[in-house]
């Protein structure tokens, strides 16, 4: 690579050949040597490896090889695939927007109980739900082993719904008659220690930050200033709406509040100034940073609104001959309020290890139990018995529990966040993010998503009749402005019913920080089909038939769990026969003998009369079958067999 060099004797410019490609020490040599040799032969010629001269070139290539190798480090660890120190991979994947997690804590599914008394209304005694208090979130549980597990919803023993059920059982009795009852509810526990601590702040300074005592933070819980105002966690700080919930009861949401039970809490967006960002430390630590806003002026007075500036306000004010400082941008509360003159008070959880994962049976106690109660009217003795009752267990073991990430983990869990950009976008990040829903603000048992559709109307010209006329047709488009989401929720009986106002509301406003701008979001919904089904076995000699056509029937059930279905799945008649065929004890599946005019193995029929409990979806199920396959409608819609056992009919036709 040649360059000209301008060495400013006597104005010559002289085209001298300087190669750039040499980074190494033994290439840098060979080509300052060249270099020598070809510019100044009779200079200098003592090329001995022992002369001063070669000590120079070799101390200059020895320089030149040490600068390459750290320009290539340092160029090397600006990239996340590349990096190696640990403190560079921190800071590119949360520049990425992925916060890597210095621990991961254990979670356990457990059961949650209660003592309440009994109550008589004469005809029936059930549980005095007035006692059935609330076992409020963050209350904390240990372990055998001394672990600490957080509650990580509120557990409200006065609801119950097909996904927070009621488990009621009789516990006392006086002359065989009840006086107590205890009620059970699953609940989910995540392990970690809660703390909290007091940071206090005097005048405003931008992007003010603080570091947490404690390493390896789970989350934080909460952030409360001395004036009670809440500060918020965002993932960034141009951020300025987040998620908030409140209690669905008649004051607080008097049109949705006939829903509660299926929706406990309504989801809401609110417009915060109050804000900060978490960012992990290669120490182990966490670090809060806040906002930049510094000014007690209104950001309108700092930064004007142009749709304002000559207007005629009204104070008067046109602004026209105002000046304004370009720098009163980072005053403004755009990237956050930044705290002053207050005490911040941070309550957070830590720890997470390998060691959370404890066994069965090994949650026990209560070591932090907070609960709600509203005590008007009711037994003070009774009222501390229920308190005292509270009791909790795990059946299965806890999971999940393990160190921090390691730097490939961050790597790659980086890059796939990134990728995402927390948006949906596919009709996958939609179904993903209607599940994720958390449960508290309802329950979403299947969800469907099509492009929506719009009419366009065309008209042709033709001739008729010897006459010229105009033919309007009417067409169906894509809109690809729009998605269709059709869902369906269950009932205390995990029967498939349509969503309430109440979820369907909460899942608006969740949905609308990820969806995209551009899509609208159209929340239907689904339909279900109600089905029956009718079969013929022939069973082997030897075997009882009842009890083959049980385990028979009892297959079937297991086939059509509405778990294992979703919207628009059609029913495949020869896997329904399958299933049948490995009961022990059945020699064939042979056609019902009666109305089966396709001679299929097994028999689907539509039920739907209302008065009977059906959807009253009528569904030609006979059309809808082709080889065997009964497809669904073109409206999405799902099969459900909702009575199983009035609705599951099978017969024993003979044995060989």
């Amino acid at each position: 690579m040649a360059n000209d060099v301008d060495y400013g004797l006597n104005n010559k410019k002289e085209k001298r050949d300087i190669r750039y490609i040499g980074r190494e020490f033994s290439t840098i040599r060979a080509n300052l040597l060249e270099y020598a040799k070809s510019y100044y032969p009779t200079a200098y010629n003592d090329f001995n490896e022992a002369s001063p001269g070669m000590m120079f070139i070799e101390m200059a290539s020895y320089v030149g090889d040490t600068l390459s190798f750290y320009i290539d480090t340092q160029y090397r660890e600006t990239l996340l695939h590349a990096a190696e120190e640990k403190k560079n991979i921190y800071k590119i994947a949360q520049s990425f927007g992925y916060k890597p997690k210095l621990s991961h804590p254990a979670s356990v599914l457990s059961e949650i109980t209660i003592e309440v008394p009994a109550e008589d209304d004469g005809t029936s005694v059930t549980p005095d739900l007035d006692y059935a208090l609330m076992v409020n979130a963050d209350s904390i549980f240990s372990s055998k082993t001394g672990r600490n597990f957080r509650l990580l919803d509120d557990v409200n023993f006065k609801t119950s719904s097909s996904l927070d059920s009621r488990v009621e059982k009789i516990s006392q009795y006086d002359s065989d008659t009840p006086t107590h009852f205890t009620l059970t509810k699953k609940c989910l526990l995540e392990s970690g220690t809660k703390t909290t601590e007091n940071f206090t702040f005097g005048a405003g300074v931008k992007f003010d930050k603080v570091i947490l005592s404690k390493e390896k933070v789970i989350q934080i819980l909460s952030c409360v200033d001395d004036d009670g105002n809440t500060w918020y966690e965002v993932p960034f700080l141009a951020q300025d709406t987040v998620f908030a919930s409140t209690e669905n009861n008649a004051t607080t949401t008097p049109d949705v509040s006939a829903n509660a039970a299926d929706a406990p809490y309504m989801l809401k967006l609110i417009k915060t100034a109050n804000r900060f960002t978490t960012h992990t430390r290669s120490d182990g630590k966490s670090e809060l940073r806040f906002g930049a806003g510094t000014s007690t002026n209104a950001d309108e007075e700092l930064i004007p609104n142009p749709d304002n500036v000559g207007s005629s306000l009204g104070t008067g004010v046109s602004k026209l001959d105002a000046s304004f400082d370009p720098s009163n941008f980072l005053k403004t509360k755009a990237f956050g309020q930044a705290p002053s003159n207050i005490t911040l008070t941070i309550t957070y959880t830590y720890g997470g290890a390998i060691e959370d994962n404890i066994l069965t049976g090994e949650l026990k106690n209560n070591d932090s139990l907070s609960t709600t109660l509203n005590e008007e009217g009711l037994d003070s003795d009774s009222v501390q018995a229920v308190k005292d009752s509270v009791s909790i267990t795990n059946k299965e073991p806890a999971t999940g529990g393990s160190g921090g990430e390691s730097p490939e983990e961050i790597r790659q869990n980086a890059l796939a966040y990134f990728n995402s950009q927390n948006r949906a976008v596919t009709k996958d990040d939609y179904v993903t993010r209607v599940y994720s829903l958390p449960q508290k603000y309802g329950n979403i048992a299947k969800v469907h998503i099509v492009q929506d559709e719009q009419l366009e109307e065309n008209t042709q010209t033709i001739v008729k009749d010897g006459k010229i006329v105009k033919e309007k047709n009417i067409t169906t488009i894509p809109n690809p402005l729009a998605l269709n989401m059709y869902v369906l929720g269950y009932d205390r009986n995990k029967k498939l019913v349509a969503l309430n106002d109440a979820v369907k509301q909460n899942l608006r406003v969740y949905l609308s920080q990820y969806r995209v701008l551009t899509d609208a979001i159209n929340i239907k919904d689904g339909y279900t089909i109600n089905i029956a089904c009718r079969f013929s076995i022939i069973t082997q000699r030897g075997h009882n038939k009842n009890e083959v056509l049980l385990k028979c029937i009892d297959a079937v059930k297991n086939h059509f769990d509405i778990t294992k279905w979703q919207i628009n799945q059609p029913i495949i008649l020869s896997d329904i026969a399958y299933v049948i065929s490995l009961v022990d004890g059945v020699a064939s599946v042979v056609p019902p003998e009666d109305d089966n005019p396709q001679k299929q193995m097994v028999v689907v029929e539509n039920k739907w009369r209302t008065e009977n409990g059906y959807s009253g979806h009528v569904y030609d199920l006979q059309s809808a079958t082709k080889d065997g396959i009964i497809y669904s409608s073109l409206d999405p819609s799902i099969f459900e067999l909702k009575y199983p056992n009035l609705d599951i009919e099978g017969r024993v036709v003979g044995d060989i």
